[in-house]
């Protein structure tokens, strides 16, 4: 049996799980906040992943007690991310897995808690984002509340055609798991190298990359 065996509706996070932007993320925040003598680690970032960007810098501002409102951190990080989002690659073997399960006749999905805007930038070079047969952004009108509540993955479903029990998502951050299971679905957690497997229990499996899985062909 392979990890896709038994689900016919596939639901990808993006950030970390399909385009490699975690990076641009971090260097970012990290420009930002230079100027105060701060350093952003996984000790801060493990947090924020997943989150909408609000409570993201709500956190960050916190944890590091920075003299910004999260109106004005945000404001200064967001043309840096501009800049860089049309250069982002994808995660390694992505682009072979969507095609794989595209080819196998599953329906697919993005749900991620980027805006529609941000979306479309990162998907710049990226023509195979077109094997996806439904987006759902953070701004899509149905979606009330982000990661970890289940919103995103239910509308991602409806779209879909699918019921939660038949969906299986792909995610790397513990609010995007946490999200999944409130949802009802199965998850397959891709969590980066610095972070502790343990943390990921909840979720059916956890791979460190797509070369691990198990396609069942």
């Amino acid at each position: 049996m392979g990890d896709f065996s038994g689900f016919s509706h596939i639901i990808f996070d993006l950030d970390g799980v399909l385009l490699d932007t975690e990076p641009l993320y971090t260097r970012a925040t990290q420009q930002v906040i230079a100027p105060f003598g701060k350093v952003f680690d996984w000790s801060v970032k493990s947090a924020m992943m997943g989150r909408d960007a609000w409570t993201s810098a709500r956190h960050l501002i916190e944890k590091l007690e920075l003299p910004l409102t999260p109106e004005e951190y945000l404001s200064q990080k967001e043309p840096l991310l501009l800049a860089s989002f049309p250069d982002c690659e994808a995660i390694p073997g992505a682009e072979t897995l969507v095609a794989h399960l595209k080819a196998r006749g599953l329906k697919l999905a993005v749900a991620t808690s980027s805006s529609t805007p941000y979306y479309r930038l990162k998907i710049t070079r990226h023509a195979w984002f077109s094997s996806f047969d439904a987006v759902v952004c953070a701004d899509h009108p149905e979606v009330k509340q982000l990661k970890p509540a289940p919103d995103i993955f239910l509308v991602a479903a409806r779209e879909l055609g699918a019921r939660p029990e038949q969906c299986l998502v792909v995610e790397d951050s513990l609010a995007g798991v946490a999200a999944a299971r409130a949802a009802g679905m199965q998850v397959i957690a891709l969590p980066d190298a610095n972070m502790d497997s343990s943390a990921f229990a909840a979720a059916r499996r956890v791979v460190r990359s797509y070369a691990e899985l198990d396609l069942g062909d």
